[in-house]
Order: C-alpha cells, then structure tokens, then sequence
C-alpha cells in the first residue's frame, strides 16, 4: 500500500466518520422526543440522563475521529 492510499484512506475516514457525527447530532437534536420515548422503552432514563449519556457518546466518538483519523492524516499530510 502506497503512502498516499494511505493518506487518502485516512481522509476518507475523517469525511465519513464526521458525517457519521453530524447525522448523530441532527437526529438527537431534531427527534429528540422521539428517540428518547423510544429509548425510554427499553431504559428508565430521564431527559437529563438521556442527554447526557448521548453529549459523552458524542464526545468520546470525537476524540476518537480526531485521535484515530485526522491525526494521522494531518502527520502524513506534514510527512509527504
């Protein structure tokens, strides 16, 4: 595998992992009543539970794109 597949798959991982987390994010924003009756189900959560549980999740799946992906991206960016 070249050096630049490599770059390429990387920046092909950031794009898709941050559209992962936007859509993420317009759904919790914009169905947030629907996603917690329907969580509610399943969990006894409340709003303030439930939202917090999906602000970690978000953060946590960030750090993870930014450490994982971008990153190495931008070290092979710097490199080449």
């Amino acid at each position: 595998m070249s050096l630049e597949n490599v770059h390429s798959f990387f920046l092909w991982c950031t794009i898709i992992n941050y559209a992962v987390l936007l859509l993420w994010f317009l759904i919790f924003s914009l169905a947030h009543d629907w996603m917690h009756r329907l969580h509610g189900r399943w969990f006894r959560l409340s709003v303030e539970s439930f939202d917090a549980i999906h602000y970690a999740g978000m953060a946590i799946y960030k750090i993870g794109v930014l450490l994982l992906n971008l990153v190495p991206y931008i070290v092979l960016h710097i490199v080449r």
